[in-house]
């Protein structure tokens, strides 16, 4: 397994351009957070005394790059020893350079732009139930796992488990076999309001005065012996808050039924 040395990381991506890249990302970012929209930023004192590898974040996702940004200037503030806060981008000065998230090969190869992102520390894969719009089925392609295996044993990872920014997906358990496998450090972390705040892409403000929330929760106690993928995958969505438990729209609908079947009766 490649291992980073002190000029790249385990990929090969040049420390210098990484550190550049997220610079610029984030100060051209920083007033969406700290601006146009505030962001509340809790839970980040369970990041302090993580190791610096096989930690692996899981979160349910609003956008494509507005929630990794914004976990990029919530990492990079800890790792300057600012809790909770993202007020001072002095962080950004010395940012948390390993660093990694799974993306969708074709969400990073639809521009420019999302090449530039992929440098800062994207690791693709392709989805194996749906591309360009359209179901599918294919294998899990084995060169992509071990570049997941390689971010975690290098740094810390963030992967959506749901594959999707749809609210209360169904969650894939090749998350859940990854942390079986692999045996990290599972940091869950919720958010909330990016879905309204940005575009779907996250590039664009689409309202202001929104207060997106990111809560960074304790880590997921896992026995690695005994717990099964499905086991895992349930502690992980429920951790993220996306379970049926916490979807309150589904229950108004229940409710709803069950309202106009005893109407009806």
């Amino acid at each position: 397994m490649a291992k980073k040395n002190i000029f790249t990381d385990a990929f090969g991506n040049l420390y210098f351009l990484k550190r550049l890249i997220i610079f610029t990302l984030g100060m051209i970012s920083y007033r969406r957070f700290n601006g146009f929209n505030k962001l509340k930023i809790t839970g980040t004192e369970n990041l302090v005394d993580l190791p610096d590898s096989n930690v692996l974040f899981v979160s349910n996702h609003q956008t494509y790059f507005a929630d990794v940004a914004a976990m990029y200037h919530a990492f990079c503030a800890v790792n300057n020893g600012y809790l909770n806060s993202i007020k001072n981008p002095i962080y950004l000065l010395n940012p948390k350079v390993d660093f990694y998230y799974v993306a969708a090969e074709e969400t990073m190869k639809a521009g420019f732009m999302t090449k530039i992102f992929a440098l800062a520390g994207a690791v693709t894969v392709k989805r194996t139930w749906r591309a360009e719009g359209q179901d599918v089925n294919r294998m899990v392609d084995l060169k992509e796992v071990d570049n997941i295996m390689k971010a975690l044993d290098n740094g810390w990872l963030i992967t959506f488990p749901q594959g999707t920014t749809s609210a209360f997906a169904q969650g894939r358990k090749g998350t859940a076999r990854l942390v079986k496998n692999q045996r990290p450090i599972v940091i869950p972390i919720k958010i909330n309001g990016f879905r309204r705040a940005f575009d779907k892409k996250g590039l664009r403000v689409k309202v202001t005065g929104v207060k997106p929330t990111m809560e960074f929760k304790k880590p997921l106690d896992i026995d690695y012996d005994t717990d099964d993928a499905q086991q895992i995958l349930n502690k992980i969505m429920f951790a993220i808050e996306q379970t049926e438990d916490f979807n309150v729209l589904h229950e108004y609908e229940k409710e709803l039924k069950a309202q106009k079947a005893e109407s009806a009766n």
